[in-house]
């Protein structure tokens, strides 16, 4: 009986050790931050993506935003979102493969072809799909797939479910690079990188690494979801911004940034956007954007066409705040875009900072590790085409205050 017992006793605790629950149980990480009030995340905003929210009734200058042009709240986007809801109703009830393909997701492709300068456009669902569907769909079993370091996890998803073989070079360093690309000659390549990087916003090297990748016949895909409507001459992204546009032959973006809806897309040349459309499995396999996303996304187009000038304050205000930070004292590292991180190095700093902003009324959002490396933690801002003077005071006063309060400066 007792030896019974002992054996009972054993694999009960063996079933423990099996309970996939257990991890579950053992995550006590975040509730640390939360009984220390130093829990940032998943806060709820009461109001539209604005300049100013409100959170618990409370108004907030809103600085971790990545809605650069302002246009969520555009009337022109919110009538026309409307208008769509009122004629196609809520959904698609299917994938575009099958039932979902309505004439706007049609309009909106082509659209998108003329305002990317390219042959053909696809949309799908959301900007993450869209990585996750293109690259597993033209990376096979025979091919590399070669990656920045620091591009976005969606990317790296992707090439996880594809079947090639997956590289990566250091953080926009071309000469890194060029060293991989020598060492897969024998397989096809697709380089893929972010046009700008989405938590230090920095940019691509492209002028450095289009004849690096076109010497080793290396087709080349850019993440421009924070580029388009922020980069270029007319807001067309990191191709423009170079000069570059017939040099990169796939350019993906999302409409969650400066194109005020959800979803996202990839656009290039007719013949490689025909096959993504019949192979991705992200594409096929899920629900079509809803109209009233799709008709957003037409409408901001349209005024990112029509309002040159909000692309010109986004830039006066970008400017504004990196010589504020800069000249504070702050570490703002190398970015070159809207993105504005302001380098703490501690986790913990960086938690008890973005709380002490919190107070002030200032939203900020934190990045630590293993987001970025450890000792490298950053308070990420963000910056609107619509955020006045006084606001972008207000923000760099309270940054003085606390930095001052922390010994960050």
């Amino acid at each position: 009986m007792d030896g019974k017992l002992v054996q009972d006793t054993q694999m009960a605790v063996e079933d423990t050790k099996k309970d996939i629950f257990n991890k579950c149980l053992k995550f006590d990480k975040v509730r640390q931050l939360m009984s220390m009030g130093l829990y940032p995340y998943f806060r709820a905003i009461e109001s539209a993506q604005e300049p100013e929210v409100f959170i618990d009734g409370r108004r907030m200058i809103m600085v971790g935003s990545n809605n650069y042009l302002g246009l969520n709240n555009h009337p022109k986007v919110k009538e026309a979102a409307l208008a769509a809801l009122n004629k196609y109703g809520t959904g698609c009830a299917g994938s575009r493969f099958l039932n979902g393909t309505l004439d706007i997701h049609v309009q909106l492709e082509e659209k998108l072809a003329r305002f990317m300068r390219k042959e053909a456009a696809l949309i799908f669902t959301t900007g993450f799909q869209v990585n996750l569907g293109v690259i597993s769909a033209l990376v096979g079993r025979e091919d590399t797939v070669i990656l920045d370091k620091l591009d976005h996890a969606s990317i790296i998803d992707g090439c996880r479910l594809s079947y090639g073989e997956v590289k990566k070079f250091r953080h926009n360093d071309i000469k890194d690079y060029e060293r991989v690309l020598s060492e897969t000659t024998t397989r096809a390549t697709l380089t893929v990188v972010d046009g700008v990087f989405s938590m230090e916003g920095d940019i691509i090297d492209l002028p450095a690494l289009i004849p690096v990748a076109r010497k080793y016949n290396s087709k080349v895909m850019i993440d421009d979801a924070h580029g388009i409507g922020v980069l270029g001459k007319t807001g067309r992204g990191t191709a423009e911004y170079y000069g570059l546009e017939d040099e990169v032959h796939l350019v993906m973006g999302t409409y969650s940034k400066a194109l005020a809806s959800i979803g996202g897309f990839i656009a290039g040349d007719k013949d490689v956007i025909h096959y993504i459309k019949h192979m991705a499995r992200a594409l096929i396999f899920s629900a079509s954007p809803t109209p009233s996303s799709v008709a957003s996304v037409i409408a901001a187009l349209d005024v990112i066409e029509n309002e040159p000038e909000r692309l010109t304050a986004l830039l006066k205000n970008t400017q504004k705040m990196l010589h504020g930070f800069r000249a504070m004292g702050f570490k703002t590292g190398p970015t070159q875009s809207p993105i504005i991180p302001v380098i703490v190095g501690n986790d913990e700093l960086a938690f008890k900072m973005t709380m002490m902003l919190h107070e002030k009324g200032v939203f900020v959002n934190v990045v630590v590790s293993p987001a970025v490396p450890p000792g490298s933690a950053m308070i990420r801002t963000s910056y609107m085409a619509t955020h006045t003077e006084q606001q972008l005071d207000f923000v760099l006063d309270a940054f003085y205050q606390t930095g001052k309060i922390l010994n960050i400066l």
